[in-house]
Formats: C-alpha cells, structure tokens, sequence
C-alpha cells in the first residue's frame, strides 16, 4: 500500500505543478489494442526479436561490462564511444514499453537484474557514465579530464543522462516501481545542483537531456528539472565560436550552438542533435508558453519540409557530420539519412500537432514513418541501416553501406532506438483536445477514451497502407456530442508534401467520401481534417475511401539530382527499383511519360506488399536503342533484405520537356 501512494503522490504533484501544457492530448499507447496486419507483426517482431537481440549485444559487446567494471571502481572501458551506455538505456525503454502492453515476467526480472547493474555503477552523488567512473584518472579521451569540462563537445555526459531519464521514466509507468526512477532523480538532482544561474553553464552538445528532464518534471512535478530543461536550451548561441568560419564543428552550427535558439531560422547541423533540440523546446514552450521558442521551431520545421527532406521523408542529407545541407542540398549518390533522425522526426512532428492541431505535421510523420523510418530495420528484426540511401548503382557505392544491412554497429544508436521507439507506436493514432477527437493514423484497433467523462471506443478496420477503405466504428458508452476530425492525407488531397519541394505531375483532387452508416454525409474540412460533429450512438460507423491511384512524383527545379526525374508514390508509400526484381540493369531504367503502373499484391514477397508494374524503357549501351521492359517496382522501406544490388527512387523520364 505505501508504494501505490508513493506512486499516487507522483501523478497528484505532477498534475498540480503543471497548469500549461500542449493543447492537445495524446492517447496513450496502453489505451489502443493493435489488431493490424501491417504494424502488428512489426511491433511482435521487435518484442520478440529486436529487444532481445539488442540485450544480447549489449552483453557480447562490452557494454553491460562497462557498468559492472564502474561498479567495480576497476577496468578499462571496453566499448568504442563514452555514448555506448546509452545503447542499454534505450533497450530498457523499449522493454518497458513492450511490457506495458504485453506483460512479461522473465523480461521484468532480466530489465530489474540490468537496473541493479546500473545503480551499482552510479557515483555517490548522482554521478553516472561509465567511461569516467571505471578510471577516472584515465577517462575516455572524448570526456576530458574532469566532468562536463567537455560536454559541449564529445563527452555525452549529459546524452547519456537524457536517455537514463527517458528510460527510466518509461520504466516506472510501465512497472509502478522506483528501482530505475530513483537512480534517475539522484543523477537529475545532481544537474540541477551543477547546472544553471550562478553555477556551470553549458550548452550540452548532444541534445536530447531537456527531453527526459521535461519527463522527469511531468511525473515529479519538480519544477527545478523543467527549469533546467529551459536553461540548457538558452544557453545555446552564446559560446565564443568562429563566427567567420565555414566549417560548422568551428561555427557552432553542427552543435545548433552558432545563434541563440529564438534567432534561429534554419533545420541545421547534426540531423539527430536537431530533432532533439526541437523536440525539447517544443516540450518547455507547451509547459511555459514561450511564444519565442514557437516562433522559431515553426521558421525551423518549414525551412526543412520546403528545403531540406528527401521524397522518402529522410533527413540529414551530408555524410561528414550526419548533418542537414544547405537549402536543396539533397543529392541522391551520396544521401545519408541516418535512421535515428527518421525516429526524432517522428518525436519533433508529434509535438507540432499537439501544439497547432494541423494535419500537414501528422503528413509528414506518416510519410516518415512508412518509408524513411522503418527502411532502417530489416524484415528480420535484427539487421539495420545506419544510412538510407536514395540511390546504389554498380554496387553499394555509398561507404556506409558497402556491408549492406548489418546486425550491430560500434555507434548503434540507431538498432536501439529502433527498439524503443516500435512499442509506442499506438499512441502516435489518436489525440484530444475537450470534445475533439483526432484521428491521425490509420492503423487498426481498439483505441479506449474518454470524452467530458464519457467512455468511447473506437475501432478501426482497414487493409491500409494496401487499401483506402478505412472503417470507423465509434461507440459510446452511452450517447455522447464530440467532434470527430478524421485527418485527409495530403497524399489523398494532390499534396505530395507541405510544401512546394515534391508535387504530383497530377494535381487534380477530388473530394474523398465520407459514409456515416452507410449513407454520404457533409462534412467541413479544417486544417486538413474532415469533422463530423453530432451526438455518437454505440455501433455508429464510418466509412472512408482514399483515393489510392499510382502517382508520379516530381520535385522542385532546384533539386538538381532530381531534374528530369520522377517517383512513384502510392498512398503513403514510396516506391523503388531493386535489382532482383528487374531484368534490366536499375540504373538502366527511363520512365516514358505516358507510363502507367498498377498495383499487384504480391502476398509472398517481403512479408506481402503491393508491387507497381508497368511498361518502361531500358537505356541501351554503345548507342543502341532503348528497348521495353517491364518495371517492377516495391515499397522503398523493403529493399536490401535480399541482398546487395542496385536500387533506386528516382528514374530519368523520357521526353519530359524538361
């Protein structure tokens, strides 16, 4: 009984401390039971494949070895980078979330026995990261020779903390115990003691502590941890860089470090970092309303989406730095796309909905999530990429992919982050804000809610991303007035992306229908969501039908790798060329631009997906005639599970004019 009051006077401070807040709310994941035939066995995959197999390799690499050589007070850091003890962190945050759902006593006992490794590891005072506490008189040569000394450069020392944080707040919802929440609090209280007005002053140099400080602050209500979330925050901008330099690690850009953050305007620097960074003043400007805060995420996330993501919703374009480029520097041959920028592309785009209420953030999210992002983990659940190319010709020409997918890397953020971020995915479908109720994603299930005190179930049925039949079946515990706002993909709506970067050669739209029990019903649309406000009855039904025809991508004229150049899109879906599917060389491939393709499911190929397929010409060699072939093209998110070949998204039109 004393540790569910304990756990009750969590929850009370919290909600007590907190009288702003992000507009709209999320539904929790724990609230919406999947039942989909395309996320479903991706989200058991990783339960029973990804999570296990990072814990392994974080015992078979060295990484749990460093926590018990910290503990020990004796050793030698094992592993490569002073980050590594993050890669444990994240792991723990995905079993959490697994376990909150999907109960598991032996994976309970396994996280509990890796949490007393951990708080054996933590210093007197608060203090955790292995790669000073093994020896602290011969640290990890990123880490400088006493603490934070370094932190605005390669330390980590506060990342890691930011990622314990995240962690073990997860851990704690999910179990209702403090084992790994205590060990947090010691090292957060540590911060807020070292950090701050009068005290040190750093501008941390792996964004992502002022995320697990603001989730520390929503459950302890501890105003101190969202004080210093926003401090940390303003301390960027005002170290004494070169500010004449060109080289972004001399500026401060890569660090997000070269402008306080309400100056800047730009998506720039280490494309991670970034996410991050405005992830966490997304966070502290619902919690604080500071309207400057929003007024710069809001110039940075439209300088990205019209300048600066590739068709596939990837980001961070330049290799040297992981980093955004210039404005419409996206070339294809060398693309970098790191797979933990997808995942902080899908964090930084939640909290844009939740703060404004408009679709064009959930498009964005969606066109991530079904392409950029999960290309990042194989169908296997245990092979990865680190980058996402756009383009492979005559073999994996890009350095980082000349492996092809790979099980583990010595940076191996991004298998990890994989594995925290799939368990949570059912609370990215469903939002409130009083008596509306979005519906974001179109993933099927159970979702349970509540609307002014009245209990509401909503499921979903569909084939999606397949079909675009979508049925809702909406039932209230007993009749109840809301408004359903049912997001219209821009895809659906002749909208490739919110901008003016990607367009469709066809930009016709058509108004997509809308069935109330069977029978049309009008609807308003507002901020790209269709509403439908009337008194629920248990049993009502929607229907929806999107308009899934094959369409031709083209980009913006100052996309130069893409001149000339088409993609193919298919409701959410991006589609490629890969090499054993195509008897003409991929690179090979022109699109004449009469061309047309149709869907083809394919239910035994890459775990079932729908193919386009359609008459295109094959470049000759030596000047011979281009002949006809046929296209097979797949989603771009399934190619490299068959091995190394040619791929591409974009392929030369044939008499484009252009």
């Amino acid at each position: 009984m004393k540790r569910i009051l304990i756990v009750l006077s969590f929850y009370c401070v919290g909600a007590y401390a907190q009288n702003k807040d992000y507009p709209i709310k999320p539904v929790s994941f724990t609230n919406v039971k999947l039942d989909d035939h395309f996320w479903s066995p991706r989200i058991e995959t990783n339960r029973t494949v990804t999570i296990p197999a990072s814990f392994a390799r974080c015992e078979n690499t060295g990484r749990v070895k460093n926590f018990e050589m910290a503990a020990a007070r004796s050793g030698k850091f094992c592993t490569k980078f002073p980050f590594d003890d993050t890669d444990i962190y994240k792991t723990i945050e995905g079993a959490s979330y697994s376990m909150a759902v999907h109960p598991d006593a032996r994976l309970n006992a396994y996280v509990d026995s890796l949490i007393t490794i951990v708080g054996k590891a933590q210093e007197p005072d608060g203090y955790l990261y292995t790669a000073r506490t093994i020896d602290p008189l011969h640290p990890h040569p990123w880490s400088g020779p006493e603490r934070w000394v370094k932190e605005n450069e390669l330390s980590h020392e506060l990342y890691n903390s930011g990622h314990m944080f995240e962690a073990a707040t997860a851990h704690y919802l999910a179990t209702n115990k403090r084992n790994f929440l205590d060990i947090a609090l010691r090292n957060a209280d540590l911060l807020v003691k070292t950090f701050g007005p009068g005290k040190r002053h750093v501008a941390p140099g792996h964004e992502i502590v002022e995320m697990g400080l603001v989730r520390l602050y929503r459950i302890t209500g501890k105003k101190e941890y969202l004080n210093l979330a926003k401090f940390f925050i303003d301390e960027r901008g005002h170290r004494a860089y070169d500010k004449t330099s060109t080289d972004e690690w001399k500026n401060g850009m890569y660090w997000q470090d070269n402008l306080p953050v309400v100056d800047q305007d730009d998506a720039e620097g280490h494309a991670v970092r970034a996410m991050y960074l405005y992830s966490g003043m997304a966070d502290v400007a619902a919690l604080t309303g500071d309207k400057e805060y929003l007024t710069a995420i809001d110039k940075i996330w439209n300088n990205m989406v019209s300048k600066k993501i590739y068709v596939q919703g990837g980001i961070g374009a330049v290799p040297g730095g992981e980093r955004f480029g210039a404005d419409y520097e996206l070339p294809n041959a060398t693309a970098y796309n790191e797979t933990c920028a997808a995942i902080g592309d899908v964090y930084w785009n939640q909290r844009m909905f939740l703060l404004h209420g408009e679709a064009k953030y959930i498009d964005v999210l969606e066109k991530v999530l079904y392409n950029g992002l999960i290309s990042g983990v194989g169908l296997d659940g245990q092979s990865f990429f680190y980058t996402n190319a756009m383009q492979v010709t005559n073999g994996f020409t890009h350095p980082a992919l000349e492996a092809g997918r790979s099980g583990w890397f010595e940076c191996s953020c991004c298998p990890t982050n994989m594995a925290r971020f799939l368990p949570s995915l059912s609370g990215y479908i469903y939002a409130q804000k009083d008596k509306d109720v979005f519906v974001n994603l179109f993933i099927a299930g159970n979702a349970a809610l509540e609307v002014e005190g009245k209990k509401v179930n909503i499921v979903q049925r569909n084939n999606y991303p397949w079909n675009g039949t979508l049925a809702f079946e909406v039932s209230p515990e007993e009749p109840a007035t809301f408004a359903l706002r049912v997001r219209l993909p821009g895809w659906a709506r002749a909208e490739a992306i919110p901008s003016d970067l990607y367009s469709f050669q066809n930009k016709a739209a058509t108004r997509i229908s809308i069935k109330l029990n069977g029978k049309p019903v009008s609807y308003k649309i507002e901020n790209g969501y269709a509403i439908i406000n009337r008194q629920w009855k248990k049993g009502d039904n929607i229907q929806m039908d999107l308009p899934m025809q094959v369409k031709k991508v083209v980009a913006n004229k100052a996309l130069a790798d893409d001149k000339g150049k088409t993609a193919l899109q298919r409701g959410p879906i991006m589609y490629c060329a890969e090499w054993p599917d195509n008897k003409a060389s991929v690179s090979s491939i022109v699109i004449p631009a009469n061309a047309t393709f149709k869907p083809v499911a394919e239910a035994g190929l890459l775990n079932g997906i729908t193919v386009l397929k359609g008459e295109v010409l094959s470049k000759g060699v030596n000047g011979a005639a281009a002949k006809k072939v046929e296209l097979t093209a797949i989603p771009y998110y399934s190619w490299a599970n068959r091995g190394k070949g040619e791929m591409t998204v974009w392929f030369p039109e044939a008499n484009s004019g252009k």
